[in-house]
């Protein structure tokens, strides 16, 4: 190997072992930040899944009444 193809080769390896490291500690970052975004958002969706059930319960019961009532069934 001359010299330049030597510093070419050990260039390559640098970059690799960069990268695999790279790659590591992103996921490691990414990973940490999804479980605090998670944990601040987490009784926020409780709240809003929360009203949609309620609110979906609410509907469903009312319109069995309309259609109880309509039918002259008694409730």
């Amino acid at each position: 190997m001359v010299r330049s193809d030597m510093e070419e080769e050990i260039v390559h390896r640098v970059i690799q072992r960069v990268d695999v490291a790279l790659e590591y500690r992103l996921r490691e970052a990414i990973a940490h930040v999804v479980a605090e975004q998670t944990r601040s958002i987490g009784p926020r969706l409780r709240e809003e899944i929360e009203s949609v059930v309620r609110q979906a319960v609410y509907e469903a019961v009312a319109e069995e009444l309309a259609a109880n009532f309509m039918a002259g069934k008694p409730g």
